[in-house]
Formats: structure tokens, sequence, C-alpha cells
């Protein structure tokens, strides 16, 4: 599965990475008001430290690999949602801090997996669990953490276990659909969103709804969390596919063109392909999408200058632009808080992180 994960608040104390107000900066996040960001940071501190706790098994080997990604540092973003979306009630809340802990089991099961399916060697700087151990351990593990999210979820009442069942039913539901791919009369474009909103904004969704549901905001509130969690989850995935073939270096985390020569048909590619363009720029653009993954250094360097150049990606960058704008508007609701205008700003890093 290709991962939803936007750069983000990262590991804890003596790990590969901080936690630090700084690093809010990386996601586009900014918070003005010195009180919220102490909250938001501890409460992040507290998730790490219950994390840890939480992946534990009476059995050493299971422990040393349930903790394998949860220790190489990785994003905390869903966390981060739980913590803001609790700033609207009382942060405080102990059930705060164990809702993020299942978003981000969850979160860390599904990269497990992901990188069995993937083949990837690589995760998080470090070897997957997969090429590190076997892929029989790395879905076994997943599958483990899975458990363990549930098992905290129950800790937190009916309506937590209801919510995280049918979020993980939606990141398998996304997962076979982009497996299976666009069935007969699909639009491709129509597909490939739905699978974003499935595999990647639905827990981004849960996340927001958890924050506001266990800090105690009123159910407007907490409908409003998740409408924008789902939005901006989508946004940052579309935003990750334009950096893909946008960006001049490796700033974004992997190479430009990656995606392209995989052959794996994100948004600007998908435009490019339905596209009717007669110019000769635009119609040698969708001969050469159409042979699959560009493993040539040569056509995969041809297509990557003539789709920086596409109304293709003119294109998607307005629709990802039409996402952070309506990611906005759910926002209506909320009070113009300091958490409010933080999560507002996530709109802004995306429009502007896209150019």
């Amino acid at each position: 599965m290709r991962g939803g994960e936007s750069s983000g608040v990262t590991g804890s104390g003596g790990r590969r990475n901080r936690l630090g107000a700084g690093q809010f900066g990386t996601l586009g996040l900014h918070l003005s008001d010195s009180g919220t960001e102490q909250s938001v940071l501890g409460l992040l501190q507290a998730v790490e430290a219950e994390l840890r706790d939480t992946v534990a098994s009476a059995d050493p080997f299971v422990t040393e690999a349930a903790r394998h990604l949860a220790e190489a540092g990785g994003k905390r973003f869903r966390p981060l949602l739980v913590a803001l979306g609790a700033q609207f009630g009382d942060p405080s809340r102990p059930e705060v801090v164990s809702a993020a802990v299942v978003v981000e089991l969850t979160h860390l099961a599904t990269l497990y997996h992901d990188d069995v399916m993937d083949e990837a060697p690589v995760r998080r700087g470090a070897p997957s669990a997969n090429s590190r151990w076997t892929n029989s351990v790395a879905i076994l593990v997943g599958d483990y953490l899975f458990a363990r999210a549930a098992d905290v979820a129950a800790e937190l009442g009916p309506e937590a276990v209801r919510l995280q069942a049918r979020t993980f039913a939606r990141l398998v539901h996304g997962q076979i659909a982009e497996t299976v791919g666009p069935r007969a009369g699909d639009d491709p474009v129509t597909h490939y969103l739905r699978v974003i909103a499935e595999k990647t904004g639905s827990l981004i969704a849960t996340s927001a709804h958890f924050g506001g549901l266990f800090g105690g905001a009123t159910p407007e509130q907490v409908a409003a969390l998740a409408g924008y969690g789902e939005t901006i989850g989508i946004a940052f995935q579309l935003s990750d596919d334009l950096l893909d073939i946008a960006s001049e270096s490796t700033d974004s985390g992997k190479t430009p063109g990656t995606d392209l020569r995989e052959g794996v048909p994100t948004l600007p590619v998908l435009y490019a392909l339905a596209a009717d363009d007669t110019d000769a720029s635009s119609v040698r653009l969708r001969e050469i999408l159409a042979t699959g993954p560009l493993t040539d250094d040569v056509l995969h360097a041809e297509a990557l200058g003539l789709l920086r150049e596409s109304p293709a990606l003119k294109r998607a960058r307005e629709t990802v632009r039409s996402y952070a704008e309506d990611a906005r508007t759910q926002l209506a609701p909320l009070p113009d808080t300091p958490s409010r205008r933080a999560l507002e700003s996530l709109c802004d890093h995306i429009a502007d992180r896209t150019g």
C-alpha cells in the first residue's frame, strides 16, 4: 500500500528523533499559542511512552519486532491530529492519549503489511521488518499490532471499538480496490480518489474524530473534525503525488519520479492519460505513459520533463488546492482558537508545497 505519510512530528527521547516544537514547521503546522503548543507536545510525549509499553509482549522476539518501526522514528501525524482535536474540549483527559495510541498502532500495523505487499527493503531509514526477518513475521507482527489497537480501543468503550473496526474495514477495502484496479466502466481518476479516501483519509479522519470525541468536544465539533481529517488526508496524499513529479531534489524524501519509474498511476499521470490534447507533447507523453513502468532512464527522464510542463500537472495542482480549501471549510463549526488556526495552517501548507 502506498503510504499517506506526510512529514510530521516524529519519535521521542533518545531514539532516532525527538519531539520538539520546531518539527511542527516541517509539517506546515503553526501553533501561535505557547499553552496550546505545550499541551500538544505533552500529549505526544505521553503517546510515545504508552506506545512503547503497549506493544510489549511476554515474548522478547515479538516485543523487538513490534517496536521495530515505532522506535525507528517515523511520523506521528495521526496522534498530532488527536491532540489538536482534543484542544476543543479537555485535552488533559487520559482517554485522549489512549485514543492516539489506537490510531498510531493501527497505522503502524498497516506499514508492516504494506512492506510485505510492496516488497520494500527499507522503512524509515532502517531495514523493513520483512527484510530483517521474513514476510511471515512481518504479517504476524502487523496482526499483533492490530490486536493491541483493538484491546486499547475496548478500554475506551463501544463507540471507540466500532469506529476503529469500521476504519480498519475501510483500510482493507481501499487496499483491495488498489490491488484489483479499476473495473470495466470505472473512471480511473474516480477510482484512484476513492482508494486514497479509504486508505489514507479514513484513519486521519478517525484521528481527528477521536481527539474531539475523547476530549469532550460537542457532537457538531466532532463531526467537523472528522470531515476535516478525511479531506486533509486526501489532500496530503495527492500533494505527495505532485511532489514526486515536480520536486527537483530528494527533499520530499524520495528520488523525483519514483512513482513514475515504478508504474504507480498517480493523479497527474491519470489526468495525462485521460486527456485528449492533440499537441505533440501531450500525445508523446500519453505514448510513453501507456507503456507502463518507466525503467529505461531515457524514457523516464523524457516523461518526467513532459509531465512537469503538462496541463495534467496544472490540473492536479488545482485538484489538490480544491481539497485543501474544502478541508478549511469543514472547520467552520469550530471556534476561532489557536488549534483551529493550526489546522488551517495545514491547508495553507498543502497549497504552498504543490506550487
